[in-house]
């Protein structure tokens, strides 16, 4: 570089900043005085990266270093709390102008990043990495208390908290409490009713995409991919086939803490202690009748309108509730389950 050149590319500096060792430090870099700058390069031909840049700059909370000052500032944000960068869209904050980038990929539905094997895309490229080990099988995570292993770090974390009970992530709301932040996050919400992901036959909103919404369009397309082993019978998510299985199984995990009868399903659990309660939320709007479920009104409903919708396939009989018909049928089978306590004679009908 000749001395005209130097003058130039040192145009605009202050040095009155120079060090004792005739350097100048802009802009986290050291800049050679100009008629003493070397014609090789001035690191050595070696270049400065993130990996070999000395990490000056430390965090007064935490302690973590950083090789940059800008780097450090970012991560103040961690404590502080302040989130400066905020969606258009959603209005949701971040604390740095990366994190909103990705962010707004949810609305735009961009995936930049793709896998090689199979061709799913991704909005950020830490997303693809754990997502290329399910295609080579490696799990290079182990639970210390049971040795399951996992794809990636915050997976065996989270799942670390199921063994230690440790459950950091509360709901600024309601107060619950939950062992990993994406659960937390989910929860919330149910009390912003933030709906984001719509279906694009009905336009039903969902909070979820990955589970609420992908199960709900398989009502539109027919599709049933979980089998039951058992009978055969196909559904469109794998939750409901678990309910399902306990009609095989006989399992009735959830029980009335009042009278002590037990349920395979919370819902039934819930329609069942409006019986407790005295409650009849459902009403008629003919005669006002009203009941405690829903299904009892539905089944009410057809004394007004003379409707008979279910149809014995033996006989052709018609009935106003699938109960009624069921009972019907015990005829056809010649099953008597009804035995009378004062000489023990069976019967089908009660």
């Amino acid at each position: 570089m000749t001395d005209s050149s130097a003058e130039e590319h040192s145009a605009g500096l202050d040095f009155s900043l120079l060090s004792s060792d005739n350097t100048l430090l802009v802009s986290d870099q050291v800049i050679p005085k100009p008629g003493n700058i070397p014609e090789t390069n001035a690191l050595n031909n070696t270049e400065e990266t993130s990996h070999n840049r000395e990490k000056r700059f430390g965090c007064d909370v935490c302690g973590k270093r950083f090789g940059h000052r800008g780097h450090m500032k970012i991560h103040m944000r961690i404590h502080t709390g302040e989130k400066p960068f905020c969606c258009d869209v959603c209005g949701k904050r971040f604390s740095s102008r990366t994190h909103l980038k990705i962010h707004a990929r949810i609305h735009t539905e961009e995936k930049p990043f793709s896998c090689d094997v199979c061709g799913k895309r991704f909005r950020h490229k830490t997303y693809l990495k754990p997502h290329m080990l399910i295609h080579s099988g490696e799990k290079p995570h182990e639970c210390d208390f049971c040795q399951k292993r996992f794809i990636t770090k915050l997976e065996v974390v989270n799942h670390m908290r199921i063994h230690t009970g440790e459950k950091p992530f509360g709901c600024d709301v309601c107060g619950k409490e939950f062992n990993s932040k994406s659960d937390r996050n989910r929860h919330t919400k149910i009390h912003t009713g933030e709906k984001p992901f719509g279906c694009d036959v009905c336009q039903r909103q969902f909070s979820r995409k990955s589970t609420h919404l992908k199960t709900h369009t398989r009502i539109h397309t027919g599709e049933k991919r979980f089998c039951c082993d058992v009978c055969g019978k196909r559904f469109g998510d794998i939750a409901h086939l678990k309910i399902h299985m306990r009609t095989h199984t006989g399992e009735k995990p959830f029980n009335c803490d009042v009278c002590g009868k037990r349920f395979g399903r919370n819902e039934s659990l819930k329609r069942h202690m409006i019986v407790h309660s005295g409650g009849k939320p459902f009403g008629c709007d003919v005669c006002g009748k009203r009941c405690s479920r829903n299904e009892d009104l539905k089944n009410h409903m057809v004394v007004h309108t003379g409707e008979k919708p279910f149809g014995c396939d033996v006989c052709g009989k018609r009935f106003v509730s699938k109960r009624s018909l069921s009972g019907h049928m015990i005829i056809h089978r010649g099953e008597k389950p009804h035995v009378c306590d004062v000489c023990g004679q069976k019967h089908s009908c009660q």
